[in-house]
């Protein structure tokens, strides 16, 4: 004997989605709890660095409707994002320019580390997420005492060499974006067996495959937040901290000392300049440093 069942639906009331549940025998609905998820606009048209993005394609369209859903309902991590790209945008930006980057780029930065000198379990550190080799590679140094991958100016400069390479060897500023996640020589392995040299019709690894999606999420939320539902004041925004700037040219055997001899202490000197690594700082002869020193907010 069946049991008569229930068939859950979705009402959408003032822009928000509420669940309700419909008993097939009486046919009435029965409201139960507001959904949490917001209810959000599909853009009509995208691009990435200038290159556009073919939405037109039910797959390309299906696969940045995903990453647009996560990310416009992971509320506290995306608000998060939003107020630190107050503060280490006004870095990333000029150095992109530079560089003859795209803009667009500093949305790589947002996924791959939240805007945080974050670290992976494989090993990459900082912002940009530089292994030690290829960091090395792209001029950083990295040892006991020094880890410029933390250094936000000089690790976005590698990041900026590094893509500018990929582009030249891919043809597209999405195709560096995405071997930003495979390789350069992954997607090239990929673009030869598959003949196709568009990011969009490649079949890449899950990873590579939602990597340029994600970043197109995040540019399309943080270009408009009020359109995602995400209601943040400039009050609320993390500020730009004013620093002052001292050169070192010779070696500081106790960083502790040293930060209140700058009229602060440790941990500010550590925050500032993450890219310390030891309680100590080895300078080589020639070599020399420049420390950040905050003169507001502490």
């Amino acid at each position: 004997m069946k049991k008569a069942g229930v068939v859950a639906s979705v009402i959408v009331v003032g822009g928000a989605a509420i669940h309700t549940a419909t008993d097939s025998k009486t046919e009435k609905s029965v409201p139960q709890e507001a959904a949490t998820e917001f209810v959000y606009p599909f853009p009509a048209q995208a691009d990435f660095a200038g290159e556009a993005v073919p939405l037109n394609i039910i797959d390309v369209h299906e696969r940045l409707d995903r990453e647009l859903m996560v990310n416009a309902n992971l509320h506290a991590s995306t608000q998060l994002v939003i107020k630190r790209a107050h503060r280490a945008f006004p870095v990333i930006e000029p150095i992109l320019k530079k560089y003859g980057v795209p803009d667009d780029f500093k949305y790589l930065a947002v996924i791959e580390s939240g805007l945080v000198n974050a670290v992976s379990p494989a090993g990459a550190r900082g912002v940009w997420q530089f292994m030690p080799a290829t960091g090395r590679e792209y001029d950083l140094e990295i040892n006991d005492y020094v880890d410029e991958r933390y250094h936000l100016e000089k690790s976005t400069e590698a990041a900026c060499r590094y893509l500018v390479s990929a582009k030249a060897r891919l043809g597209s500023w999405t195709l560096a974006a995405a071997s930003y996640n495979g390789g350069v020589a992954g997607v090239t392995r990929q673009i030869d067996f598959q003949q196709a040299d568009n990011y969009y019709d490649l079949l890449l690894t899950e990873e590579t495959s939602r990597y340029v999606f994600r970043i197109l999420a995040l540019k399309e939320i943080m270009s408009d937040p009020l359109k995602y539902n995400f209601r943040l004041l400039p009050s609320d925004m993390y500020p730009v901290i004013p620093v002052r700037q001292v050169e070192v040219t010779s070696s500081i055997p106790d960083l502790a000392v040293f930060a209140k001899e700058q009229g602060i202490n440790y941990k500010v000197l550590k925050l500032h300049n993450p890219w310390m690594r030891d309680r100590k700082l080895d300078v080589k002869s020639g070599k020399k440093y420049i420390v950040d020193i905050p003169t507001e907010g502490y």
